[in-house]
């Protein structure tokens, strides 16, 4: 049977006859108010092609400057990596054509970069920890941005024509690339999600970027390749290109080592080539044949001095760096008093940030991890967005905490404030107000819905004054209902418990 590029080998038994190697390279958009090489704002969403300039379009004579602060970020996340800095980098041009590079080259880093040879400890799913080596960030910019026409969701494939947004060329990019990844074997989709997770949590803790992966301001490309069990040579690898979230990123790397070992298997040849990922069914598409360093033509840009950093410069920076999201994990478990398991589930599920935030703005920690992780991942999994991709901040999420803590809702009142909050009705006390939601506090009127509950239920009278003293569940959701879930609860069982003694 004639071999497909879409043929795939069981999973274990990929794992059986070869081993995989991995390299990931991460860019990294930095959020700086101006682009690496010009004055042309970075913002994100502005119409297409209203950011430019004569630098980044290109444009003969135009000369590049050197984003100062764009630098010291790069330190700073190389610091964060454990990497050494160069106190002398330079940046050189990548050459090549593409309609996403105005100017035919790229400006970025070669064999001078600012960062090398660090390296990011990784927590696993289980709690163990995978030491990933780093090889270098280097400092560029970023490429225009393609938008595919005709083509299945956006993609150059089937595409009539192509339109092209200048917005983003030139936007501070950093690259971190890894040393081969050897070893992980069967967790090497795993390996390969934590680390990028691991990373994006980082960055975002430094402040230098957003990491918004489905919005572009971080992206992997995946390299793969495999070993035959007991051989010593690396295989050919391939190269998936511009994933967009860590889940895909794991799916990627699977799939990858699960085709070419389909392939080697039958007996065909690994071309070094660049895929593409697709987010329907995670599979990968061939893309274009990958090509080496030597076929860029690097060498050192003529318009652009060397990069001096001095070590007294790179300790201030190293000064200014912010508690790492790991260290601040392993403080707040204790002072939480949460276990592994627990922790690592707020990191998966996307919550810890937001609780922390929440917390921040005057809620109890465990007022806080119970919303996120109870109404409102519900909330998030029924519109099936991510928790922070929810229309509500966790300021928000405070202040219902304070409500609900001062008695002034309830719960599940509470609830609803939430439901309005995310309905788009105005921040929460607005939605208090225009709902009627606050709880009623008036005495007579909660004793009169008592004394009707208990009037109405003889039954549970008799039973209560019998001796079951659970029965009286049924009384307090008379109450509440007959309130429109406004009346205050203590009241309402100590006004029970009263009559009914």
């Amino acid at each position: 049977m004639t071999y497909q590029d879409t043929d795939l080998m069981d999973y274990d038994e990929v794992l059986e006859r070869f081993d995989p190697v991995m390299g990931l390279e991460v860019h990294v958009e930095l959020q700086t108010e101006t682009k690496m090489f010009s004055a042309s704002s970075t913002d994100f969403g502005a119409p297409p092609n209203s950011h430019t300039d004569p630098t980044c379009l290109g444009l003969p004579g135009a000369l590049p400057v050197v984003n100062e602060t764009g630098v010291e970020w790069a330190i700073k996340i190389g610091l964060a990596l454990n990497c050494k800095i160069a106190e002398y980098s330079r940046f050189a041009r990548k050459n090549y054509f593409y309609p996403d590079q105005p100017k035919n080259y790229q400006i970025s880093q070669y064999d001078e970069p600012i960062a090398y040879d660090g390296y990011l400890d990784v927590q696993l799913d289980d709690g163990t920890t995978w030491r990933v080596e780093i090889e270098r960030a280097h400092m560029e910019e970023d490429t225009a941005k393609l938008t595919h026409i005709g083509g299945a969701d956006g993609r150059i494939a089937g595409a009539t024509h192509s339109l092209v947004d200048v917005n983003r060329a030139g936007v501070p990019l950093i690259e971190i690339v890894t040393k081969p990844i050897e070893g992980a074997g069967k967790r090497a989709p795993e390996v390969a999600r934590c680390y990028v997770a691991a990373l994006r949590d980082l960055v975002k803790a430094l402040g230098v970027s957003d990491a918004r992966m489905d919005q572009g301001s971080m992206r992997c490309d995946a390299n793969l390749s495999l070993m035959r069990k007991g051989a010593t040579e690396f295989g050919t690898r391939t190269e998936t290109k511009n994933i967009n979230s860590v889940r895909s990123v794991e799916q990627a790397v699977r799939y990858e080592m699960m085709r070419q070992a389909a392939a080697l298997e039958a007996g065909e040849e690994i071309i070094q080539e660049t895929r593409h990922y697709q987010e329907t069914d995670g599979s990968t598409k061939k893309g274009r044949p990958k090509e080496t360093s030597s076929d860029y033509r690097y060498f050192n840009d003529p318009d652009l001095p060397p990069v001096i950093v001095s070590r007294e410069r790179v300790e201030e920076i190293r000064a200014t760096l912010p508690e790492l999201p790991w260290v601040k994990r392993d403080r707040l478990q204790k002072e939480w008093g949460v276990s592994d398991a627990e922790m690592r589930d707020l990191v998966n599920a996307g919550a810890l940030d937001l609780i922390i935030a929440t917390t921040e703005a005057g809620a109890k920690p465990d007022e806080a991890r119970s919303w996120w992780t109870s109404y409102l991942a519900q909330k998030a999994k029924e519109s099936e967005v991510e928790l922070e991709d929810l229309a509500i901040t966790p300021a928000q999420v405070a202040r219902v905490a304070e409500l609900v803590r001062e008695d002034k809702l309830t719960n599940k009142l509470g609830r609803t404030a939430i439901d309005g909050v995310l309905a788009g009705e105005g921040d929460v006390d607005e939605v208090v107000d225009k709902r009627g939601l606050e709880v009623v506090r008036d005495d007579a009127a909660i004793e009169k819905a008592v004394d009707d509950a208990l009037a109405a239920n003889p039954d549970i009278v008799e039973k209560y004054r019998a001796g079951n003293k659970k029965v009286t569940g049924a009384i307090v959701g008379a109450v509440m209902k007959a309130t429109r879930g406004k009346a205050d609860p203590k009241t309402v069982n100590q006004l029970i418990a009263k009559k009914l003694s």
